[in-house]
């Protein structure tokens, strides 16, 4: 065979798909015990992979072909050119096993491939870093990864002394390259998302995926237009349908423009000037707690709290990141396919919150957060809907006791609630305070000393400790003046896993909700099906006011829905107790049935089951909402002066 240069694209692509076959394999046996692949499975994980893997390299190998291809001979054959291939060779086997040792570490903590999180991982550096090296040897897993590429380097090396031997025309290194260069084009028209779609099984489209290439996907996906990719409804057959879902017996609509929800809510009586404190719990999962069956007493305060709160033990994240958990619980909106309207850079403020409607009633609103609240943009977003901000960097040093990779310990934060609290009590003006926890994640480290688990051990301390935190903080504020008059609220922002075998795994959704006011509040137990964005709605019902609204969500005291909004980034679902409707793109729908048993079954749907043209109106009237700016938020909130036909 004639000697070529493009031989080194050749062999690095068999070096490439040789990794890339072994880290599927190692995800697969990973993950065993959660998908029951048959012969067949198997050869789809691997052939679909295999596409996946061409294609991400073909794509990569954009640059290297036309390098190979244009330049001259005279500096192809120079020595210090050869040093530089060397030195590029090595560059790449080294790059490849950091990406294959990242998806492994990727995948023990999320159950998928590179995704939107990866993409934060890399815009959010100064958090993500602390993260990281606080939580793995990093320095020995690099140093470990620079000898594993040293001999990786060896038999690969011999590729760059054939192809430095090449004498080819520049007319044929020009046709090689335009050959190869077809491939990237063939894949960008015929690879796709679709391909993934070999399974019910999430892991197992998981595993058929490629790592990096879900990377790039991820950018390019990042919010998605309803009416383009997903099934929809006519407006007037979705208007009637959302209207219905939202309407209370104390309300009335202001509008008839399509999907305008905005409505009156009237109460009789005197409305209650009740403090609040909302406190959202990173990954406080329901099955923490003793109250679902878990035997560890992780949460001995809030297992005692339920009995003495109005808990909802039916209650569902609308997501699986924390903006999304935020997004429901302040805006009452279900979630838009894409990214969290909190990070759409913007287009995130201006916005129906809970926090604007409380500021018209008197109240000063506050988010408080244990972090830099940059991350996620979560300053942009709450400054801009009406509260004002507490985070890490605002909290004096000398008050700052214990930090981590994500911020300061949760009894940190709960200082700076208490000392907001008093500030505003003293102002004798009603506060509104929305906290966000941090110390519940990776790397799980805590001050030392609070509970019987050592800080750093993994979750089980970390759960503890974030129990103790909350026991702390209830425990102070009840010597306060303004205890009595303060509902406390407590939620998680989402599970703290997101795998499982279904797109959208129910049980992974699944949170507690606690409203806990002694004076105020009698304790029940609530079992009504509900989701985050009815939170907003409850809270301004315990206050009994009246005001106008443009949330989704419907007080659960007054009209629970019985569905549950959840999503991740593509796939839109509504879950009413017994069915679970997906919208996907594609126009894709699915139906999952058989809850009630604990025999599921999945198959592909048509819209005219009643299950999935509800859960179309929902996504179809909230992106239409957020598009057109209906929740748009003003002091005023007057009727547009257009009123659409239907």
């Amino acid at each position: 065979m004639k000697s070529s240069r493009f031989q080194l694209i050749l062999g690095i692509y068999a070096f490439w798909i040789l990794l890339f076959f072994l880290t599927r394999l190692i995800l697969l046996l990973l993950s065993w015990e959660n998908i029951t692949p048959t012969l067949y499975n198997y050869l789809e994980i691997f052939t679909s992979g295999w596409l996946f893997d061409s294609a991400f390299y073909a794509y990569a190998m954009i640059p290297a072909i036309l390098y190979i291809g244009l330049l001259p001979q005279r500096i192809w054959a120079h020595r210090f050119h050869a040093l530089w291939l060397k030195l590029t060779l090595f560059s790449t086997i080294y790059a490849a096993c950091f990406i294959a040792v990242a998806e492994y570490f990727f995948w023990q903590e999320f159950s998928v491939r590179f995704n939107f999180i990866s993409i934060d991982y890399l815009i959010y550096r100064r958090e993500v870093t602390d993260n990281i090296v606080q939580s793995y040897p990093v320095i020995m897993i690099l140093c470990g990864l620079f000898f594993v590429a040293l001999l990786l380097y060896q038999p690969l090396s011999t590729l760059i002394q054939r192809s430095l031997r090449s004498q080819e025309k520049f007319s044929r290194r020009c046709l090689i390259a335009a050959i190869l260069l077809l491939l990237p084009i063939t894949g960008f028209f015929t690879i796709n998302q679709e391909l993934r779609n070999i399974s019910a099984n999430a892991y197992v489209k998981e595993l058929a995926s490629n790592g990096p290439y879900q990377f790039v996907a991820a950018f390019r996906n990042n919010e998605l237009d309803f009416q383009q990719f997903y099934t929809s409804l006519s407006t007037r057959k979705a208007d009637t349908l959302i209207r219905k879902e939202t309407a209370e017996p104390n309300s009335h609509f202001i509008s008839q423009a399509p999907f305008d929800i905005r409505r009156e809510i009237t109460r009789t009586g005197t409305e209650k000037r009740s403090n609040i404190i909302l406190i959202t719990v990173e990954s406080l999962s329901s099955d923490f707690l003793g109250y679902f069956g878990n035997n560890k007493h992780l949460t001995p305060n809030l297992d005692a709290l339920i009995k003495k709160s109005l808990f909802f033990d039916n209650l569902y994240a609308t997501g699986t990141r924390t903006t999304r958990g935020l997004e429901a619980i302040t805006l009452s909106i279900p979630p838009t396919p894409g990214r969290s309207i909190i990070k759409r850079i913007g287009r995130e403020t201006n916005l129906w919150s809970l926090g604007n409607v409380l500021n018209t009633k008197g109240y000063s609103s506050y988010f408080l957060y244990g972090g830099r609240g940059y991350f996620e943009n979560m300053n942009a977003f709450f400054s801009g809907n009406g509260y004002d901000i507490v985070d890490q960097s605002k909290v004096p040093d000398d008050e700052i006791h214990f930090t981590n990779a994500w911020g300061m310990a949760d009894e940190d934060l709960y200082r700076q609630a208490i000392k907001v609290a008093d500030h505003e009590n003293q102002k004798e003006k009603p506060f509104f305070l929305h906290l966000m926890t941090t110390s519940n994640h990776r790397p799980y480290t805590y001050p030392e000393g609070r509970i019987d688990i050592p800080s750093g051990k993994g979750r089980a301390g970390a759960v503890k400790y974030t129990d103790y935190a909350i026991g702390e903080l209830i425990r102070q504020a009840s010597e306060k003046p303004w205890f009595d008059n303060t509902i406390f609220v407590i939620v998680a922002d989402h599970q703290a896993g997101s795998a499982g075998k279904q797109a959208l795994p129910i049980e992974r959704y699944h949170i507690p909700l606690w409203i806990y006011a002694p004076q105020q509040i009698q304790p029940e137990i609530n079992n009504s099906l509900a989701s985050q964005i009815d939170l907003a709605p409850t809270l301004l019902g315990l206050l009994n006011m009246s005001y106008r609204s443009c949330f989704f969500g419907r007080d659960l005291l007054l009209a629970p829905p019985e569905r549950a909004l959840i999503a991740n980034y593509q796939n839109l679902g509504l879950y009413n107790g017994q069915q679970l409707a997906i919208l996907g793109p594609k126009e894709r729908i699915t139906l999952l049935t058989g809850y009630e048993k604990d025999q599921l079954s999945e198959q592909l749907t048509e819209k005219d089951n009643p299950v999935v043209q509800l859960n179309i109106s929902y996504y179809q009237a909230a992106a239409s909402i957020y598009k057109n700016g209906i929740n748009a938020w003003s002091s005023r909130n007057d009727v547009p002066a257009h009123t659409a036909e239907l």
